[in-house]
């Protein structure tokens, strides 16, 4: 079976190695490069239990297992291991005084106060998401799989327009006999050819440090405020290559149509580096490496859109994972080939998350629009 994946981050490849184990041959079609956006500059941490009491826990839960399984499945390092979490507060104006847990994390300023342990190394765990993602893509392309660099121009449909026959790429017709779309937040371009839900991107900004062997295992969700008093909710993640990921400064500004096209907020990283500095001494003294700004996609309920697209046969969609697409990816991909292949998803339910859920746009609909929101062939969006 030729499966057609629109997109190259971390679920399209994560559908596609899923797919090529069971002797698929996908294809993942990629206009800028593999994990170009959030699929490469998100944190890549993990969590088996934090979303329990959601919809998510089955796959979160099935997806941690997987994280930890393809390490003895895939070749290379991906910067995979158990970390110990804590929440914490600090920042400008606050008073020194000891720090309740993690008496170990000896690298912060004397103002983070560490007030409770969220994960164990039993429950809590990372990865570098890019050099995941392409890992997968190497072993899915060693069964079989391809990656294809190029823009999709259009869906295409067959002559009663009820089944889906392949996808027009850079002028090229591909044909197929199933279509993913896992664009994240660009997955609502394709909204153009499919009834697809909205999907909205939420911008994030981080700071890569070169950090070296200084910084413990301890992944670390703090709350913090700059010198302007402003709050803020960094989160900072050290990495087993010497590196250490920041995150925070989120804002509202709009979805370039061109992945590559997006940039950081001006002065958005200049903020969150002065930050650091006040969390840390040791980064405040450390090389940054990576400046970087991303969407991560989301719906209007806050859960993915993972299954078939209703009315359109050979027609799927998964995207809208918001913070949780580095975790939730294995499973999801594994969930989809079970679909795709076999008509229904054992491993997980994926009934919380068929897109029919929700209110389509698409041919021949009117698409709500919410700002910022542009033409979707070219500008903001």
């Amino acid at each position: 079976m030729r499966v057609l994946i629109c997109g190259g981050g971390v679920i399209g490849v994560a559908i596609a190695y899923f797919l090529s184990r069971r002797g698929a041959k996908p294809i993942v079609i990629e206009r800028t490069g593999l994990a170009c956006a959030a699929s490469g500059k998100s944190g890549g941490f993990l969590a088996l239990d934090w979303c329990d009491g959601s919809p998510l826990e089955c796959l979160a839960r099935r997806s941690f297992a997987l994280h930890a399984s393809l390490t003895d499945e895939l070749e290379g390092d991906w910067g995979y291991r158990r970390l110990t979490t804590y929440s914490g507060v600090g920042g400008a104006g606050r008073s020194a005084r000891p720090r309740a847990v993690g008496r170990g994390v000896d690298w912060l300023s004397q103002d983070v106060v560490l007030d409770r342990r969220l994960g164990t190394t039993e429950t809590t765990a990372q990865v570098h998401p890019g050099q995941f993602t392409a890992a997968m893509m190497r072993a899915a392309g060693a069964m079989g799989a391809e990656l294809r660099l190029g823009e999709v121009q259009a869906v295409i449909r067959g002559a009663d327009e009820q089944r889906i026959i392949g996808v027009q790429v850079d002028g090229e017709t591909i044909e197929g006999d199933a279509v993913v779309i896992a664009m994240g937040p660009w997955s609502r371009l394709a909204s153009r050819w499919l009834p697809l839900p909205a999907v909205h991107g939420s911008k994030g900004h981080s700071l890569v440090f070169a950090t070296g062997d200084r910084l413990s295992a301890d992944a670390l969700f703090l709350e913090a405020r700059e010198a302007t008093g402003q709050a803020q909710s960094p989160e900072v993640f050290p990495r087993a290559d010497g590196t250490a990921w920041v995150c925070g400064i989120s804002s509202d500004s709009p979805l370039p149509v061109d992945p590559a096209k997006v940039a950081p907020d001006p002065g958005a990283l200049e903020r969150l580096q002065a930050l650091c500095g006040q969390l840390s001494p040791v980064l405040a003294e450390s090389r940054i490496v990576t400046r970087q700004a991303c969407f991560r996609p989301v719906t209007q309920d806050g859960l993915p859109l993972i299954g078939q697209i209703r009315g359109v046969i050979g027609a799927y969609v998964a995207t809208g994972h918001s913070v949780w697409g580095i975790l939730n990816a294995p499973a999801t991909g594994e969930a989809m080939a079970e679909l795709i292949l076999n008509g229904a998803a054992r491993s997980v339910d994926l009934s919380p998350f068929n897109p029919g859920r929700l209110p389509a746009s698409g041919p021949n609909r009117s698409a709500p629009r919410s700002p910022p929101f542009a033409d979707l062939d070219g500008g903001d969006w």
